[in-house]
């Protein structure tokens, strides 16, 4: 048996019966006791005691929805976030001249509405600095990507190509391929870049996993596809997981997971299966989100639904019969009300399960009551909103007033689970937090001191309720995760300041000392 009380600490527990504590006893990595109660610990043979020295201690946090074989394998690629055009090219000229000329240059996070004429770049330009290798630069929003035509070529992305299904390429004056790629079309280029082999996933989501506790998450949903469920299971076997992970897969995988039984909530504290991540429209920056009505300024564009609603239906019926769960991806409202349109029609034993609706960035307000009655988790990422705000208005218009409406879904008694989306975003969820709290940029502080649309902003304790308690929910270990109370696990970070006394601008000064999971320390600063 193993005892450790922790003592001297502004402990938020997250349970609305006994919210602060100053002790906490921990036995074989769950949370017995508290306060006065934890102290009866203190003679347990062996038993640790550790100050804290007043330090403020919450429950560990989960980002509900992250890429992180995506994230760890990104660490080799062309950082391309808050570059110019010139400084994207420069950065690209550098790595292909170093790289020889069979090797595939590949890069992320560039975002041409950052440019002064936001205008897409082409494989034209890319050419210039790099001509030789193939190059593929995915866009920051990941619905869109550029390519060089070395990649066009060898993809057979040539004169009349057709687009693909759910898809569509860039093209100049002539038709032929400009170099850009659209939703299904990068996977037309993907598929001809050789995989990383399964060892070298594992060992890059082994090294992932401390930039996650550093930054105070104990806990992730990851939304990844491919081999990432075998990698993750690969680390499980080594008891290599650091943090705990909850899986979804993706279509691709249904099949096979219904032939073998694979039902949602199949897997232990560590690692558990999700259910189906499934595409339903595209992004707002490359403004192929599927909306109701069109964009501001472009009429004829209403976005792209990835799957129609037959599809979907049939889909969501073979799934949920399986008892599988569904994440399903809708950034616009046309796409958001397709997915309760197939979910009322399904029997209720198959809504009951925890499905959630990814990002959920625009949203018919007639809508929201059908969220609540299909018990639907709305899966958000607060950054999306303090960074996507202007294109928001550009395209969105008045719209925006139901846009990223977290207070509204809360008050409506929709479940909020929070994350990042990384490596689209970052993960830290301290930035999170104050985005939620805000609803300005944590750099710049636009739009201005109240936020935009200030009547979704949250209070402190609700945000990290929806990446504690929230996305604990969504997984359906809510009695487990999620909170510092008997019987749950001691999942939990010290932080260097006390976020509930200061102003919302701690949380970007904040720093996390140490990181706790399942009772172990698995991250301490300086160490």
């Amino acid at each position: 048996m193993k005892v450790t009380l922790l003592q001297n600490a502004r402990i938020y527990t997250g349970d609305d019966c006994h919210p602060w504590a100053e002790a906490l006893a921990i036995v074989d990595g769950k949370v017995v006791a508290w306060d006065q109660d934890a102290f009866g610990w203190a003679d347990a043979p062996g038993a640790i005691q550790q100050d804290l020295d007043g330090a403020l201690v919450v429950p560990g946090m989960t980002d509900a929805h992250l890429h992180l074989m995506w994230y760890a394998l990104s660490l080799q690629m062309l950082d391309l976030r808050d570059l110019s055009k010139a400084q994207l090219l420069a950065r690209l000229g550098d790595r292909a001249a170093q790289t020889p000329s069979e090797i595939w240059v590949q890069g992320r996070g560039w975002d041409q509405n950052l440019w002064p004429d936001a205008q897409l770049p082409t494989a034209v330009d890319l050419d210039r600095v790099a001509p030789h290798c193939p190059v593929l630069l995915i866009a920051k929003n990941a619905h869109a990507a550029v390519a060089n035509s070395a990649a066009l070529h060898l993809a057979g992305i040539v004169g009349k190509v057709p687009d693909p299904e759910h898809g569509r390429f860039g093209r100049k004056a002539d038709g032929s391929p400009d170099g850009m790629l659209f939703e299904r079309a990068i996977d037309r280029v993907r598929a001809v870049i050789p995989e990383p082999t399964l060892p070298q996933i594992v060992d890059a989501l082994r090294g992932a996993q401390k930039h996650l506790l550093a930054m105070g998450l104990t806990g992730i949903h990851d939304v990844d596809a491919g081999p990432a469920f075998a990698a993750f299971q690969a680390l499980h076997h080594e008891d290599a997981l650091l943090v705990r992970v909850v899986k979804y897969i993706q279509l691709e995988a249904l099949d096979a997971a219904i032939t073998m039984g694979l039902r949602s909530g199949f897997g232990d504290a560590w690692l558990r299966f999700g259910g189906l991540k499934l595409f339903a429209d595209g992004a707002l920056g490359a403004r192929t989100a599927a909306l109701l009505a069109p964009y501001e300024g472009d009429p004829d564009n209403v976005g792209v639904l990835t799957l129609e609603p037959e599809q979907l239906q049939d889909i969501a019926a073979r799934a949920t019969k399986s008892g599988i769960a569904m994440a399903i991806h809708a950034i616009g409202d046309r796409a958001s009300h397709m997915i309760l349109d197939v979910l009322e029609s399904l029997p209720p034993a198959a809504v009951a399960l925890r499905h959630r609706i990814e990002h959920l960035q625009l949203l018919a307000p007639s809508d929201i009551s059908r969220l609540v009655a299909s018990d639907v988790v709305a899966s958000m990422q607060p950054v999306h909103a303090t960074h996507d705000w202007q294109m928001a208005d550009r395209y969105w218009g008045a719209r925006t007033a139901s846009a990223y409406p977290w207070r509204t879904l809360l008050q409506a008694g929709v479940p909020l689970a929070f994350g990042s989306d990384a490596p689209i975003e970052s993960f830290n969820p301290l930035t999170g937090l104050y985005a939620a709290v805000t609803r300005r940029h944590e750099v710049d502080g636009t739009p201005g001191p109240a936020g935009w649309h200030p009547e979704q902003r949250l209070s402190l304790e609700q945000a990290l309720h929806a990446y504690t308690q929230g996305a604990a929910y969504a997984a359906g270990v809510e009695s487990t995760v999620g909170k510092l109370a008997p019987g749950f696990w001691a999942d939990l970070v010290v932080l260097d300041r006390d976020i509930f006394r200061l102003p919302p601008e701690a949380l970007l000064e904040a720093q996390v000392l140490r990181t706790m999971v399942a009772g172990d320390w698995r991250f301490s600063r300086g160490e």
